[in-house]
């Protein structure tokens, strides 16, 4: 990557959870991004301490794009069915950009999607002092279908 250095946004995490999973996801991006192709990772914990990583999968065609939060989701139900926990996602600047990576939010449609899998998912969100927020909170009206029953989160379980 032409030798440049783009610092860990780890820093601005409050707690060592969030901590680890913006490292986990940094790092994951960083060996792993490729303009217009890979630009996010993501990093998912489990209740038994294990980080699942996924990898942002842009396409030709938008919608057939795979965010890195679905991706790691599927990689941690490949491995294991213990409760998902938190969630970070890390984007990783372009090449004419300032070297500065960020946490960045789930999109609406991984909310709906995390939220399908783990109705206690905690995220981590950018700012100054990020930890580890419930995704509930971000997504309060939440589409509730008849495929399966789903527990109803609220905004202040962790």
């Amino acid at each position: 990557m032409s030798g440049r250095v783009v610092p860990d946004p780890a820093h601005t995490c409050a707690d060592r959870a969030a901590k680890d999973l913006v490292t986990a996801a940094f790092r994951a991006i960083r060996g792993r991004y490729v303009q217009d192709r890979h630009q996010i990772a993501a990093a998912v914990l489990d209740a038994d301490g294990r980080v699942h990583l996924g990898l942002h999968l842009d396409a030709m065609v938008g919608r057939a794009a795979v965010c890195a939060e679905a991706g790691a989701v599927s990689a941690a139900r490949l491995v294991t069915d213990a409760e998902l926990i938190a969630v970070a996602a890390v984007r990783y600047p372009k090449p004419t950009e300032p070297p500065l990576a960020r946490v960045v939010p789930p999109c609406g449609l991984c909310r709906e999607l995390l939220l399908d899998h783990a109705p206690r998912l905690a995220v981590v969100l950018p700012g100054a002092t990020s930890g580890l927020t419930p995704l509930a909170g971000l997504l309060p009206h939440k589409y509730v279908g008849t495929k399966w029953p789903t527990p109803q989160p609220t905004a202040d379980q962790p």
